[in-house]
């Protein structure tokens, strides 16, 4: 009886625990179906980072880099480039501030997460000026 009391009393936290961008998500394309990667979030001096763990998608080559990068990423390994920076918590469970690089085609954008289905998936939108200006993608929590 004591064990549940205690499991009943800890499960809100934990739920909110995971109401988070840190962890490790699959992406999933723009099409909802095919999933790309693995990347890890973490926090990293008060804001969030986020790195490609793994290439998911059987079409890219395991030794891929970005050259289409433009700045301190041009020419690096694709499998551990930071795609996530500077990310911060902005209130009622956003996160924002920061930018994502579409490693495709080297080009950054503003970004937001929002962790939603009690933090079992995150949505990522990448945008330029507004957030009305942009693209949401699902990811899915791995861990």
């Amino acid at each position: 009886m004591k064990v549940l009391f205690a499991a009943a009393l800890l499960s809100p936290l934990l739920a909110f625990g995971q109401a988070t961008p840190v962890g490790l998500w699959k992406t999933i394309d723009d099409d909802g179906k095919t999933a790309k990667s693995l990347v890890r979030i973490s926090e990293q001096g008060g804001t969030l980072v986020g790195n490609i763990d793994k290439l998911l998608d059987p079409k890219d080559p395991a030794d891929a880099k970005c050259d289409k990068c433009t700045d301190d990423r041009k020419d690096q390994p694709v499998v551990g480039l930071q795609i996530i920076r500077s990310v911060k918590a902005e209130g009622d469970g956003v996160w924002g501030g920061g930018e994502i690089l579409d490693p495709n085609n080297g080009k950054t954008y503003r970004t937001r997460l929002k962790p939603v289905d009690a933090g079992r998936k995150l949505e990522v939108r990448g945008y330029i000026g507004a957030p009305l200006f942009g693209r949401t993608q699902t990811w899915v929590r791995v861990e």
